[in-house]
């Protein structure tokens, strides 16, 4: 499996935090703008009901004005009569308002918003939705390297136990049966420590590949500084902290480099100053998130 970081052959998950997941997040700005066009053509079908409505009030109210007028009726139910086509017409006048608010004052309002919020690209698609893609893409991509490294090594250790099952089998097979001489029980038995070996080597996070110097020093850049600093000099900052430490691994070659660890401020030291001890005071407070990872209030010297 290739560890390039890219997000292609990567399983889908239901989890946003899942490589290639944050696709559905990027996919809501495009759908955020055709929701706008859908949401002022909702608004111009009701303005058109609305006109509708209005215009057959103001007809209702025309048509019995005019029976009223030529009528037998008179005193109060001719005032009753008048009072409800004057309502009639009243409630028109409010339906064309809303029209007219809809059709022009509500839909302006979300098509000015749509033009400030989406900007279209010349090869088409938005410029907000290549941002966020790239930059989502850019968060995951050291993580999804990860991610298919931790596939690979599980990949492999899977295979190399299987290897061994299939071994052990082998040699009990041999070892039962009698025409198998001594010599050949042997190779059985030397098989099954061989495959053994390769098992442990594969779970073993001693057995990792070697780092060459480049890779140490582009390792020490993606360190996030978590702003404790030594208690014996604390005018130093982290960012010359790194830097005497990029300066000092130049010194060596990647075959005589001596074991190094990072420590809890991002820097890389020597084995040497990982047994003596290294006085830090914390800055603030922190949860240790992994079960190797130490908890610590604010003032306190962790080590």
């Amino acid at each position: 499996m290739s560890s390039n970081g890219d997000l292609q052959d990567v399983g889908s998950y239901g989890s946003f935090w899942e490589p290639g997941n944050y696709k559905r997040t990027v996919k809501r700005i495009d759908d955020g703008y055709k929701l706008c066009n859908e949401l002022v053509s909702c608004f111009q079908e009701r303005a058109k009901i609305e006109k509708a409505y209005s215009q057959q009030l103001s007809d209702w109210a025309k048509k019995w004005r005019g029976v009223v007028e030529k009528g037998p009726q008179y005193g109060t139910l001719e005032k009753a009569w008048h009072a409800f086509m004057n309502a009639a017409d009243k409630l028109s006048e409010i339906h064309m308002e809303l029209k007219e608010k809809l059709m022009t004052e509500d839909s302006e309002k979300i098509r000015i918003w749509q033009k400030d919020a989406f900007h279209k690209q010349m090869i088409g698609g938005f410029k907000e939705t290549k941002d966020a893609d790239e930059g989502f893409r850019k968060a995951q991509k050291p993580w999804v390297r990860k991610l298919k490294d931790v596939e690979a090594s599980k990949k492999s250790y899977h295979q190399a136990r299987k290897e061994e099952r299939t071994a052990i089998t082998r040699e009990t097979h041999a070892k039962a049966d009698p025409t198998k001489s001594p010599e050949e029980v042997r190779k059985f038995t030397d098989r099954v420590e061989k495959c053994t070996q390769e098992a442990e080597k594969e779970w073993s996070p001693e057995a990792n590949r070697s780092i060459s110097r480049k890779e140490r020093n582009s390792r020490i850049d993606d360190v996030t500084l978590t702003n404790i600093v030594s208690a014996a000099d604390e005018s130093q900052t982290p960012q010359d902290t790194i830097r005497a430490a990029k300066d000092y691994s130049s010194d060596w070659s990647d075959e005589d480099s001596p074991k190094k660890y990072i420590a809890a401020n991002g820097v890389e030291l020597e084995e040497e100053e990982k047994v003596a001890g290294v006085r830090v005071r914390a800055l603030y407070d922190y949860t240790g998130q992994e079960s190797d990872e130490l908890s610590f209030k604010a003032g306190i010297n962790p080590y």
